[in-house]
């Protein structure tokens, strides 16, 4: 039988093959945006902006691509994005991605919106961040917070940027919903996509029962699939930095904001102890409009003294992970095409992805005449629209 990842050769190339495999709601979940797609097409846009200025003739025989986070050294500076609900897009979908990343020593963020018990989590993959989206009200979150602790979570991530949900018209449009609704359609596309039907969902049904929402608090959530639950979005409208400051008291740990793109923002979260900040605008997929990351980094990374400044959203390409260090991020996650790599050949295919941006990373590196990922800083590359 064929190696099905042969012939992928960069990030770009697993979309295409999970898409195959995927019912349309889930390829559309995992894929979409939000409205007009103006987010996400800047993301990507926003890299062409920058051009390197390589040196040459560097001795680049010993170059490394070690990476210090939060005062732990990682094999490289590219981690694993939370991504919600991956254990409905490959089986096992959250344990995958965090083995994949431990193996490959590199970071991995598990989503709070995830289908497997966070302990679960842990347990095989020691040293996974977790990223949460908190409840609405003071009880709840000490509640989870403390869950979160006693899993063993030393890295607590905050997603700050959702403060009312989103307005994805192509879910809507590609009968998408949580938890999804039974129907003729959402039936006929688990027959036409017999792969995903046998090897995702029965499989998970018949070793682990329906799947829930286990993390967005501390006790269990809606199912996935259901007829006349609806999922339990606490509003999250009047949360504000009061509660980050009570949780950096009751948090033992390192702790990260994740979802800023204003300096303003970054400089709150250096006042309130944070370890971390992740500049991201949710990949595309919450306000429209929004300013990518990227052009965002260089006044984040002036105004956190010294913090971590991390990035994600649109990262493809290891010419990319450079042009965000060159700016002043200390690492960058991807999303999409790790749980695509997961659909098309589980923790093989995203030990696949991974190796090939970290070796475009390596790569790249010789071309731009670094030897140490340190040295990259704001000469190395220019903006040139």
């Amino acid at each position: 039988m064929p190696d099905p990842l042969r012939h992928l050769l960069s990030l770009h190339d697993f979309e295409a093959a999970a898409k195959k495999r995927l019912p349309k709601p889930i390829y559309a979940y995992v894929s979409g945006a939000v409205e007009d797609g103006q987010s996400e097409r800047g993301n990507r846009h926003a890299f062409s902006q920058y051009g390197f200025r390589p040196k040459v003739l560097v001795d680049v025989s010993r170059r490394s691509t070690r990476a210090t986070v939060l005062g732990r050294e990682y094999a490289a500076p590219v981690g694993v994005a939370p991504m919600g609900i991956s254990a409905l897009s490959s089986y096992r979908g959250d344990i995958v991605l965090a083995r994949a990343a431990a193996d490959a020593d590199v970071p991995c963020i598990m989503s709070g919106s995830s289908l497997i018990r966070l302990e679960e989590v842990m347990q095989a993959a020691p040293g996974t961040w977790f990223q949460a989206y908190l409840p609405g009200d003071d009880a709840q979150i000490a509640a989870l917070i403390d869950r979160v602790a006693a899993a063993g979570v030393t890295t607590l991530v905050l997603t700050v940027d959702t403060p009312v949900a989103a307005n994805r018209e192509n879910n809507v449009r590609a009968g998408f919903s949580t938890p999804l609704r039974p129907s003729a359609g959402l039936a006929w596309q688990g027959l036409t996509h017999p792969r995903w039907l046998f090897g995702t969902f029965l499989r998970t049904l018949w070793r682990h029962g329906m799947p829930h929402f286990e993390n967005n608090y501390a006790t269990r959530g809606a199912p996935i699939l259901s007829a006349n639950v609806l999922r339990d979005f606490s509003d999250r409208g009047h949360l504000n930095w009061r509660h980050v400051a009570a949780i950096r008291r009751r948090w033992a740990g390192r702790m990260v904001i994740k979802g800023i793109l204003h300096p303003d923002d970054a400089r709150t979260a250096r006042a309130q102890g944070m370890d971390g900040v992740i500049v991201s605008n949710h990949g595309g997929r919450q306000l429209d409009g929004s300013l990518s990351p990227l052009q965002a980094l260089p006044a984040i990374v002036d105004a956190a003294g010294g913090m971590d400044v991390m990035l994600d959203s649109g990262v493809r390409r290891g010419s990319d992970v450079l042009k965000a260090m060159a700016l002043g991020a200390r690492c960058v996650f991807v999303g999409r095409p790790f749980n695509y790599a997961a659909t098309v050949a589980g923790q093989r295919g995203v030990a696949h992805a991974i190796g090939l941006i970290v070796e475009e990373v390596r790569r790249n590196m010789g071309l731009l005449g670094v030897v140490d990922l340190k040295a990259l800083d704001a000469d190395c590359v220019m903006r040139i629209t």
